[in-house]
């Protein structure tokens, strides 16, 4: 009788154990370091590639076998993109940094590899240099706030226990910093390639 106790006991932990490691963690916290594509603008300003780096924070919704829905919150600082032009009279470089509230859903999300796509909107501010191209001052703002959505994509690979790794891509569309230039006109892509690890705690 004691043997048949213990053998049901020993199989209802077992149960729960195993039932605790499939829910996934509730919070995550993604570091990344990313890559901002070279562009060009109206034909006459090239915009300079720019290191991303990147932070995010997810909070997990809803959750099924087959998807998970999270809430998250994006942020990204990129200190210096150089701009070239045959307009000398052209801001000569820029820093820029996007803070963007919105939504995940991630496939498979109990499984090793479990991709995900995302989009949200906010806030995107952008700082312009001192001087022109030409060396003389800007008369272009200091610093100008546009409106700006993301949205892209990518892949958590589970490494070890509450540690995964993460590729992405996401495209931050917003208008565009002070060029000093009117030819310039409307919102720009600022493609982002990166990569890290991110964090998963209950």
């Amino acid at each position: 009788m004691q043997l048949t106790r213990f053998s049901i006991s020993v199989v209802l932990i077992s149960g729960v154990a195993l039932a605790q490691e499939e829910i996934a963690p509730r919070h995550e916290v993604g570091l990344t370091l990313g890559h901002i594509a070279t562009s060009t603008r109206g034909g006459t300003l090239d915009l300079g590639s720019g290191t991303a780096l990147q932070a995010n924070y997810g909070f997990k919704l809803l959750e099924g076998r087959h998807a998970a829905l999270y809430g998250e919150v994006h942020f990204l600082a990129s200190p210096l993109r150089e701009v070239t032009s045959l307009n000398t009279t052209a801001t000569r470089d820029f820093a820029s940094i996007y803070l963007t509230p919105g939504i995940r859903v991630k496939f498979l999300p109990l499984s090793r590899f479990a991709p995900y796509v995302a989009i949200g909107g906010g806030w995107a501010t952008y700082e312009q240099s001192l001087t022109r191209l030409d060396g003389q001052p800007n008369s272009a703002p200091r610093s100008i706030n546009r409106g700006t959505i993301d949205f892209g994509g990518g892949v958590d690979v589970k490494f070890w226990r509450f540690v995964s790794l993460r590729g992405e891509i996401r495209d931050f569309y917003s208008g565009s910093p002070a060029y000093n230039t009117a030819l310039i006109r409307g919102g720009q892509h600022n493609l982002v390639i990166g990569g890290g690890f991110v964090l998963r705690f209950r």
